[in-house]
């Protein structure tokens, strides 16, 4: 099936409306790994806006890739909760250990603020996680 064929499927689970303009760019991402300037425009059409006011869109949001990216992700909490118990500084000895073999990707709360510092990789949750926990986590990738 083409990309144009997949974002068609996509706009057709969703209204043709501007407000649905985050859940399809978030459909398209979770399909190919980013959101590129063809499905910009694809979307942008859809829903009758420019291209810029899409693009706008996808640059302004951390989440959202205009490329792919093969590395794995570590998502690291970077929410109050998280920062009040450390995050901040474990996050040296987490860079340092995933170099530019893994990326890690700053979120704003994983909803575990009670046994954090916190981190996901892919639907798994890690919780209470020290220096040597996180670096483990990240060289695993």
């Amino acid at each position: 099936m083409t990309t144009e064929a997949v974002i068609a499927e996509i706009l057709a689970a969703h209204p043709r409306e501007q407000s649905a303009l985050l859940p399809i760019l978030h459909d398209v991402q979770a399909e190919f790994g980013y959101v590129d300037a063809a499905a910009e425009r694809i979307i942008a059409d859809a829903l009758n806006l420019s291209r810029a006011e899409v693009h706008g869109v996808v640059s302004f949001y951390h989440d959202f890739r205009s490329a792919p990216d093969p590395r794995p992700v570590v998502q690291i909490c970077q929410a109050e909760s998280c920062k009040a118990r450390g995050i901040d500084t474990l996050m040296q000895a987490a860079r340092d250990a995933a170099g530019e073999r893994v990326r890690l990707a700053p979120v704003y709360c994983l909803g575990l603020c009670s046994v954090g510092p916190n981190a996901r990789v892919r639907d798994q949750l890690h919780a209470r996680l020290d220096e040597a926990q996180l670096v483990s986590l990240v060289k695993a990738q």
